[in-house]
């Protein structure tokens, strides 16, 4: 039996197999690649890298538990460079589950390695609220029409962050994590491309399967976008290398996430485009014997 027909005669159960065992093995072993950031990671970074300690920026955290894979890794690196950057946040959600989302991410990043910030005074978390795009069309004009407290339940006016804010304009930054509808679509179309206060003033992390539909709005109208988990880990490794390596501490290991699932996601993929190059070469070596034989 020649070469080509014991490739086409392969039992697909070892494809299986060396497909689990190329996923088992870099979660096993904790294999990891370094990261090359590309034009819109690097993008996301710079954002919110030229912002000036007490500068006000909005994150949306519009997802829900199934998306956590893909996105929890990039809100959680997005979350923790603003607190580094001693940004002023207001955290917000058009997603019912996303309250969540907010509270986790709050919980990681700020009140176990940021315990000098205080709530209402450097971060609020004013919660979800149901109207999808029309909640954006709302705040941006008069955000206490809707917001009249906080996800605490806190009136908004004695939050001392909250008192003077009327409208989402006064943001330095607007930070979408997406999952999909309502997500970083309709904060580009009703909120940073007609208010001339917010143009260009909007970065997104988003799923895989989403970010092919933001590529026209990039760059007029998107300047930054993180891809699904790559997105994610090229951010993390630009986060790290500025508040980490370069100042000569470890990484936390919730810090490095998006970093450690791209090692198996890598490998499978590699081992993908082995399969596809072999059975090319099988399906040409046969239908050259074959002309031959005829």
């Amino acid at each position: 039996m020649s070469f080509a027909e014991r490739l086409n005669a392969l039992d697909r159960r070892w494809i299986f197999l060396a497909m689990g065992l190329s996923v088992a093995i870099p979660v096993l072993f904790g294999l990891q690649f370094p990261e090359s950031s590309s034009a819109l990671s690097e993008q996301c970074f710079q954002m919110i890298e030229e912002l000036q300690p007490g500068d006000p920026v909005l994150i949306a955290m519009d997802f829900d538990p199934p998306s956590k894979g893909e996105l929890e890794p990039m809100a959680t690196a997005f979350v923790r460079h603003c607190c580094e950057k001693k940004l002023k946040i207001y955290f917000m959600t058009l997603w019912p589950a996303g309250p969540q989302m907010i509270d986790d991410a709050i919980e990681r990043v700020i009140v176990r390695d940021f315990p000098a910030m205080t709530y209402g005074e450097d971060y609020v978390n004013l919660g979800f609220k149901p109207g999808y795009e029309g909640v954006i069309k709302v705040i941006i004009s008069n955000l206490k029409t809707l917001y009249s407290t906080d996800a605490r339940g806190t009136n908004i006016d004695q939050i001392p962050m909250c008192r003077n804010l009327t409208d989402i304009k006064s943001m330095k930054l607007i930070i979408n994590v997406s999952a999909g509808y309502p997500g970083a679509k309709e904060w580009i179309q009703y909120a940073s491309t007609p208010v001339e206060q917010l143009k260009n003033r909007i970065v997104a992390g988003c799923t895989g399967v989403q970010a092919a539909l933001l590529y026209p709005y990039i760059p007029e109208q998107l300047p930054g976008l993180l891809g699904a988990i790559k997105g994610a880990a090229e951010y993390e490794a630009l986060v790290n290398q500025k508040y980490d390596a370069d100042k000569g501490r470890p990484t936390p290991a919730k810090y490095q996430e998006a970093l450690r699932r791209m090692g198996p996601q890598s490998v499978a993929h590699l081992l993908m485009i082995a399969l596809i190059i072999l059975g090319n070469v099988a399906f040409f070596l046969q239908r050259s014997r074959r002309g031959a034989a005829a």
